[in-house]
């Protein structure tokens, strides 16, 4: 199976993000080095208007084999149009026959190649249209609410006011690994009565969107490696 790693250049959260430092590696080097390690994927293909990023992507093992255009680099275009774009692109000038792929962002460095595997795994054994990665909320979801602009409070759900232990268990997407069949794609959707979840544990599941996300990945980082060193002296 291919993974598809879409890394744009802009960014307005934090610019130039998916090749900032982290411990010392740019950040989309995380994704291309543990989607190589993972062994239900084939190829990695980088989708980038950046040749930075494709110059840094390719020296870590991706393949970076057209720039994305313009059109599908800004902050008002569409993710499914760019996947769409690169199956498209891959087939017609390279012979690919692509009927399922893997879409890994390059702001989730803390996944590991097994949940990429796992995700794949469960794709291949429900004959899924599609397996989103989720991981658990840790707040009861009835506690959200709108606040308007004048910092009034406005209910979303009915209110809850019983104890947290009696509140169902919710999960959000956390944007680390998607499996999809590309004719899901083809009918604009991710989602359809066919879509598995992947479950993954919190501390994998960052989404870097701002400097304090990428604070927080560094510190998880840290004690992963703390953690195997102490590993390595068990033995």
């Amino acid at each position: 199976m291919i993974a598809i790693i879409p890394a744009r250049g802009g960014s307005k959260g934090l610019p130039g993000k998916n090749i900032r430092s982290l411990r010392g590696k740019p950040l989309i080097a995380y994704t291309v080095e543990e989607a190589l390690k993972a062994t239900h994927i084939d190829e990695v293909i980088v989708s980038t208007d950046d040749p930075k990023i494709s110059e840094i992507a390719v020296s870590y093992g991706a393949k970076c084999p057209f720039m994305r255009p313009a059109e599908l680099a800004g902050d008002e275009s569409l993710a499914v149009d760019t996947y769409l774009y690169t199956v498209e692109r891959l087939e017609r000038e390279f012979g690919y026959r692509i009927s399922d792929i893997v879409i890994l962002q390059p702001t989730s460095p803390l996944r590991i190649a097994e949940d990429i595997d796992g995700s794949i795994s469960l794709f291949r054994k429900t004959n899924a249209d599609s397996v989103v990665s989720f991981t658990r909320e840790s707040h009861p979801i009835s506690w959200h609410k709108l606040i308007d602009p004048e910092q009034r409070i406005h209910t979303i759900f009915d209110e809850n006011l019983g104890n947290r232990q009696e509140v169902k268990e919710t999960y959000y997407p956390n944007g680390s690994v998607y499996v999809f069949n590309v004719s899901l794609l083809h009918q604009r959707k991710y989602y359809s009565e066919r879509s598995f979840a992947y479950i993954m544990p919190p501390e994998r599941s960052v989404d870097i969107d701002s400097s304090v996300d990428l604070l927080y990945a560094e510190f998880l980082m840290g004690l992963r490696e703390e953690n195997a060193e102490r590993g390595k002296g068990l033995g």
